[in-house]
Formats: structure tokens, sequence, C-alpha cells
């Protein structure tokens, strides 16, 4: 280096990210835009849960944890039961991130759904 010019600075070290843990519940928010009802579903991975006219399948529910960046992510599959179908019809399937809805939630006419939390028990608080 020429004289009078300091060196870089060290790069920051690598952080550390934990590797999420598979849990058996979810937290889901329900929207039904028409009445303004909202509602807390709780679901059991692979299992379905109805609200409304939706059928909410959890397929994978992950946290990461609590000393980490705290952020639960779920693939989650929806499907609406709609008036002379011979099937419900699926609206949504992908992951849903509870610390950004907005990049990837159910967006339908009348019903929202988005990721609050994953858990270990149904009966244990969201985060």
């Amino acid at each position: 280096l020429p004289p009078g010019v300091p060196p870089a600075p060290a790069p920051p070290a690598p952080r550390v990210v934990s590797a999420p843990t598979s849990m058996p519940h979810a937290t889901l928010q329900a929207l039904e835009k028409v009445a303004g009802r909202v509602q807390r579903i709780d679901a059991t991975v692979g299992q379905q849960a109805s609200w409304a006219r939706m059928d909410i399948v959890v397929r994978e529910c992950l946290r990461r944890p609590s000393n980490d960046v705290p952020d639960s992510v779920a693939f989650v599959e929806v499907s609406e039961r709609r008036p002379g179908a011979d099937a419900p019809v699926q609206v949504f399937s992908g992951w849903m991130f509870a610390s950004s809805p907005a990049i990837s939630a159910l967006e339908h006419p009348v019903y929202d759904v988005w990721l609050v939390d994953c858990r270990t028990s149904p009966d244990q608080s969201p985060r």
C-alpha cells in the first residue's frame, strides 16, 4: 500500500445461522374480508383444518431457535370449497413466512390467510 493509505478493514465474521427445527403445529391467521372477521387457526402438520369455505393443510412448519433471528416458515396448501363444484379447488400452495407475510400469503377476493408461528403444541402461545 502507498504510504498514508490505511489497509482495508477486515471482513465481518460470518454469521452462524442455526438450522430450523421442524414443529408439529402452526398458527395461522385468516381474514374474511366481507364481514371483517379475523380468526386464528391452529393447524396440526399433515392434517386438514377448515375455516369458512377454506381447507388448509400445513405440510411442513419450521422455526429457528430463539437465540437466532426468529422466524417461522411453513409450506401450506389452501383449497376452496366452491358452491356447485365436485371437489375443492386449490387456491394456494407454497411457503409462508411469519416475519414477512406479504411475501407469500394467500390473496383471495374474499379471504386472506397467513402464517403467525410454528409451535411444539397447540396450546403454546405464538411468539
